[in-house]
């Protein structure tokens, strides 16, 4: 213990007595970020009934950190709550109808409901849907999840 230094004393002791310590990094398996590869696939999941958290994303340095916390999140919240990443240079058609200027961005989308068909319709075989989305503006963390499920009576565990 002689050769360690100052800082590797300080996280040693940092871990031992911090009571938010979580063992970061953590070995989470297998990602449960759903990557978006369609608006069809995404609403199949919809379909599912459960609610859906999707980040906008673009390259840029912000997204690096978005990623790991979703990661981790996704990994914390499933399968109550499923994670989708879009990104929108990929899918410009998709992010666009969201109307928003800065990425990247989280929203929940939840309660698909069948809509209510107003006049003709073109086509018997397309049903339209209503899902409710509400933009995420708590802290981007999975603390700032939690709070925010808490708050909006999202069942994301067995418990609540």
């Amino acid at each position: 213990m002689m050769n360690e230094s100052f800082l590797d004393r300080m996280v040693s002791q940092l871990r031992s007595t911090c009571k938010y310590y979580t063992g970061y990094p953590k070995d989470l398996g297998p990602s449960r970020i759903i990557p978006f590869t369609s608006e069809r696939q995404f609403v199949q999941l919809l379909h599912e009934g459960r609610p859906v958290v999707v980040a906008f994303t673009i390259k840029c340095t912000y997204t690096q950190h978005l990623d790991k916390v979703l990661e981790e999140a996704a990994a914390t919240f499933y399968p109550h709550i499923k994670f989708v990443r879009v990104e929108c240079p990929k899918y410009p058609g998709f992010c666009l109808t969201r109307q928003k200027n800065e990425y990247p961005f989280v929203e929940v989308f939840y309660n698909p409901e069948q809509a209510a068909s107003h006049g003709k319709s073109v086509d018997p075989n397309i049903t339209k849907y209503s899902v409710k989305v509400l933009p995420f503006t708590y802290d981007q963390s999975v603390y700032g999840f939690r709070e925010y499920f808490k708050k909006h009576g999202f069942k994301y565990s067995e418990t609540n």
